[in-house]
């Protein structure tokens, strides 16, 4: 097992957290066994989905999942617990991030390592979403690059399944979220205007009025967890603006946040503007870090971005390198 053990000094750490769409077949499964925190983490997480738990354990280690793996019942808890697990084995490094910064389901991790939420509570919350979002309508998402305002003229319907924008990741990297038939005549549309789409990697069309009912399903269960203001800084995709106690508390933001878009890049650059940092990407692959790297801040080279993980699956032996690698990057930079 991994051991390793830094020492905090004066540069300041930022945690990224991804969403839907990083999933992929075994993501961070190298660490399980290996870095106890980790690991700890996630067979806690397992024992708390009880039946469901041994069903996602298989789901998560087997080298060829099902075709169900970026559904919503298997990417969301997986998601989520790997997130919550990769921050965790972060924080027993000795490193005390001064900013926590989500994606989607993201946000909740940061969430529960700010203390708004228990772990426990957050593994129950995700059972219940598994249970309501998992009959929505047909739907997806879609990686446009375009700019938000670009791809806006594409999205003239008002219907609940047309497509609108589910995120703004970056200056010229839009993520649109819609039902399935409208998100194929939308990517004709686009390409035949000269703009390069990609199916992101989801089953719903999260981030869209299409999961509104479940959604607001969600809200009792939500109103029946404890919810605290945070004890860390909390940049907030949904608020666009750093998580303050009234809505950190408020059970109706959270429930709401799957029908709401991810306003990831105004929040990383709000970050970015306010604190000269490290970015560190806890989750799997190296999606949050691509965009943070064609931030000016991070160009400039007074910001810099580190992530846990490589950038694809690359079997246990990569994932361990990795966390070698990223464990003496923060020993440099601390």
């Amino acid at each position: 097992m991994s051991t390793t053990n830094v020492t905090p000094g004066d540069r300041r750490v930022a945690l990224l957290f991804p969403g839907q769409g990083a999933q992929h077949p075994r993501m961070a499964a190298g660490l399980h066994g290996w870095v106890p925190a980790f690991t700890m983490v996630m067979e806690e997480a397992f024992a708390l989905l009880g039946e469901q738990g041994e069903d996602l354990r298989a789901e998560w280690l087997a080298a060829d999942p099902s075709d169900l793996f970026d559904d919503v019942t298997r990417s969301q808890p997986l998601l989520y617990a790997v997130g919550y697990a990769l921050g965790r084995a972060v924080l027993e490094l000795g490193v005390e991030p001064v900013a926590l910064l989500g994606h989607s389901v993201g946000e909740m991790v940061a969430a529960t390592l700010a203390d708004v939420l228990s772990f426990a509570d957050g593994i129950r919350l995700m059972r219940d979403r598994v249970a309501q979002y998992a009959d929505t309508p047909p739907g997806g998402m879609l990686a446009v690059a375009a700019s938000a305002d670009e791809v806006a003229p594409f999205l003239t319907g008002c219907a609940t399944g047309d497509p609108v924008i589910a995120a703004v990741n970056a200056p010229q990297q839009t993520l649109v979220a819609g039902g399935r038939s409208e998100l194929a005549e939308l990517t004709r549309k686009l390409r035949a205007h000269g703009h390069t789409c990609m199916a992101a990697r989801a089953r719903q069309a999260f981030h869209s009025p299409l999961v509104a009912d479940a959604a607001e399903r969600s809200l009792n269960a939500w109103q029946a967890v404890p919810l605290c203001a945070p004890t860390r800084r909390v940049y907030s995709v949904h608020a666009r603006s750093p998580l303050g106690p009234d809505l950190a508390t408020d059970p109706r933001f959270w429930a709401m946040q799957p029908t709401a878009t991810v306003h990831f890049w105004p929040m990383l650059d709000r970050l970015l503007a306010e604190e000269d940092v490290l970015l560190v990407e806890a989750g799997p692959g190296q999606g949050l870090t691509t965009l943070a790297r064609r931030h000016p801040a991070v160009r400039s080279g007074r910001s810099a971005v580190l992530p846990l993980l490589p950038a694809r699956p690359d079997g246990a032996e990569a994932d361990r390198a990795h966390w070698h690698a990223a464990v003496a990057g923060l020993t440099a930079e601390l």
